[in-house]
């Protein structure tokens, strides 16, 4: 049995790292933060309203008066709207329909199996870079990621003769510090997009409708940039230093390491091999993709097709821009029920809802969380708060003269700081959409462009902070394979990808604005008159 050195004593960055955990666990849970939060909108219109406080929106012939929650049309508002408020919430009904199919892909094993052969097909050298693809691109697993891709990766840097630590601190790095962007249209752009209309409808002029593919180009973009530099951080700066580390590379006996339960998270896959099943499996579902493809393709493209607009094509609105949830759900669902029956993990029918429903059960914490959001964006939107707010922003950056991109950089720099102690990027845009979505519309900027901006803060600095809850189960998966290691260890070794990740994807967003390239189709940086 392998034994374990004592632990050296706290340095700087542990201590300081000590005190960050500390101030962030006095914040109350999301829950009750947006509970607060919602007490605080309230009294705060009633004081407002109670003082004669009005908002003159431009284009808008009238004052709007700020209302307050504590009157009668408030409690009239509150006692008759409750539900609504709940089932309206955009990214609700968005988000739960995606994540059942994404859902039934998981459960059924078709992304594990996928993620595998990706990783098992991947030349020693390429290993580092076909990590960060996968890692940045993950998200389309949602929180699972960080749960399936660390570990798978640990075992294929292994199986190479490569640091299996570097494989783990690599995989959970790209897929937190590059957690809102992917090359595949996943349940968070929906959430993200639900958030933005929902806080853009306030307003008379609401700019371009935000949709899941509003931000595609710049995702794209994003996530190539970002997926070459996480190779290239884990192969010249993560596993070297983890080769001179003073820290032995000792490896725990199997008989050193508690027996795993199947409804361990944490524990270890038995291998990096994809199974003849699993092969079977994945041909079929990509000729099940294929097909739906194809099937897609002729329905978008016939003439006379019902997916396209009045005047015939799919620009700036189309039946097939609103039809994204449906196509992401087919992409997902399809393809996953032809892997599940030719891979043997879907026998019955019964099977393919049993699946769905344990993935809704994975996302009942969302659903809590999305009542207390609806009623926070309602009310926030009711009292007019909002509108004051976003007019009185407005007029105080054009007042210091920052209306340009430096006031955009501010925004992504407040972002990444409240992303240190609010790691939930739904609680944390909805904080702040309710705030800059509306100012910098008036300020002439697209809802999409903001919101892709806010991306960079809410992924950046995720991995850095010990109040991300997988950061526990990071520091499990490492003492595998070194038991001494502590959790400012591993925050340290996460450093090195939040600087150059935030430096070049500001970079990629400055290119977007500099030269006015839509971020996605039908959406530029400007809305247009």
């Amino acid at each position: 049995m392998s034994t374990v050195s004592q632990s050296a004593p706290p340095g700087r960055l542990d201590r300081a790292l000590d005190w960050i955990e500390r101030a962030g666990n006095r914040l109350p849970e999301p829950f009750m933060l947006f509970v607060l939060l919602t007490l605080v909108v309230a009294v705060l219109s009633s004081v407002m309203a109670a003082f004669g406080v009005s908002v003159m929106i431009p284009d808008d012939d009238e004052v709007t008066p700020v209302r307050g929650a504590f009157s009668g049309a408030g409690l009239e508002f509150f006692f008759t709207g409750l539900a609504e408020n709940f089932i309206g919430f955009p990214p609700l009904r968005t988000v739960v329909t995606i994540m059942l199919a994404v859902g039934l892909a998981e459960r059924c094993g078709m992304l594990a199996a996928l993620i595998r052969l990706a990783f098992s097909g991947a030349p020693r050298w390429m290993l580092p870079y076909a990590l960060g693809f996968i890692g940045v691109s993950g998200s389309v697993m949602a929180d699972s990621a960080f749960i399936i891709i660390p570990p798978l990766a640990a075992i294929v840097f292994k199986a190479a003769g490569r640091h299996p630590v570097a494989g783990l601190i690599g995989g959970f790095a790209a897929v937190g510090a590059g957690y809102s962007t992917s090359l595949l249209v996943t349940s968070l752009d929906a959430l993200l997009a639900g958030i933005t209309n929902g806080v853009a409808a306030t307003l008379p002029v609401t700019g371009t409708p935000v949709t899941p593919i509003s931000n595609y180009f710049y995702n794209v973009v994003s996530a190539v940039v970002l997926s070459l530099i996480a190779g290239l951080i884990i192969d010249r700066v993560v596993e070297p230093g983890l080769v001179r580390s003073a820290f032995p590379d000792t490896e725990v006996e199997e008989d050193d390491r508690p027996a795993p339960t199947p409804d361990d998270p944490t524990a270890e896959p038995t291998s990096s091999t994809v199974t003849t099943a699993e092969r079977r499996g994945l041909r079929l579902a990509g000729v099940a993709l294929l097909v739906l493809t194809a099937a897609v393709l002729v329905l978008v493209l016939v003439p006379g097709s019902p997916l396209r607009n009045e005047t015939g094509g799919y620009l700036p609105k189309s039946p097939l821009l609103d039809s994204v949830v449906t196509l992401v759900f087919l992409a997902f669902f399809v393809p996953a029920l032809a892997y599940g029956i030719a891979a043997g993990t879907i026998r019955r029918g019964s099977d393919v809802p049993a699946l769905m429903g344990r993935a809704l059960k994975d996302l009942s914490g969302f659903i809590v969380l999305a009542f207390i959001l609806g009623q926070f964006i309602a009310l926030f939107a009711w009292t007019n708060i909002g509108a004051w707010l976003a007019v009185s922003g407005a007029d105080l950056l054009r007042a210091i003269g920052l209306t340009g991109y430096p006031a955009i950089l501010g925004f992504v720099v407040l972002a990444s700081l409240l992303n240190l102690f609010v790691v939930s990027g739904s609680s944390l845009w909805t904080l702040m959409a309710s705030v800059f979505v509306p100012m910098f519309l008036l300020l002439g900027y697209e809802p999409a462009f903001i919101q892709g901006a806010f991306r960079v803060g809410d992924a950046a600095t995720q991995v850095m902070t010990p109040l991300n809850p997988y950061m526990i189960v990071l520091l499990t998966f490492v003492r595998r394979y070194q038991p001494n290691a502590g959790l400012g260890t591993v925050i340290a070794k996460m450093v090195p990808f939040v600087v150059p990740f935030w430096v070049a994807w500001v970079l990629v967003l400055t290119v977007f604005y500099a030269f006015g390239i839509p971020l996605g189709p039908g959406v530029g940086v400007h809305v247009q008159p």
